[in-house]
């Protein structure tokens, strides 16, 4: 009984699938390697709105979270990533508010650090604050409204 060997071919490097796509005008790896744009509707209150002299806007990113959004956001208006999120623990809290308690009841959870709006700022997808849903990695859809609220607080 004799054996025949099939010599198989060698596998294509990366260069050379590359360089078989450009000259088949396929260019699929480019659309799988950029991420689809997302449009949403930005609101802003209170000192956002008087930063950015507009109450709502339309915004398209490259991606689909919060955090996507917020990166791009921030390189725009980088005025707005100082006015909404915390640098440290002590940003995101008032003194005057109750100790948050060593065992934090169901599955609430506080965002991370660097991932908190400061103290009274709130960031909102679709109504719900962000640390309700899945922090900077919620799901954003096309038309879906973000807002960022950052009151005027007033005192006596």
């Amino acid at each position: 009984m004799s054996q025949t060997s099939e010599v198989a071919e060698p596998a294509a490097t990366e260069s050379e699938r590359s360089a078989a796509e450009t000259e088949t005008g396929g260019d699929e790896t480019e659309a799988t390697a950029t991420e689809a744009e997302t449009t949403v509707t930005v609101r802003c209150t209170g000192h956002v709105r008087t930063e950015l002299d507009v109450y709502e806007f339309e915004y398209t990113f490259e991606g689909d979270t919060l955090r996507a959004f917020l990166d791009e956001l921030f390189e725009d208006y980088p005025q707005l990533q100082d006015m909404l999120i915390a640098e440290s623990e002590s940003d995101a809290t008032h003194s005057g508010w109750a100790p948050t308690p060593e065992e934090l009841p169901g599955t609430w959870s506080k965002n991370p650090v660097g991932e908190q709006t400061i103290a009274y700022a709130r960031i909102l997808v679709n109504g719900h604050f962000n640390e309700n849903e899945n922090g900077f990695d919620t799901k954003l859809e096309e038309g879906d409204r973000v807002a960022l609220v950052y009151p005027f607080m007033f005192c006596c």
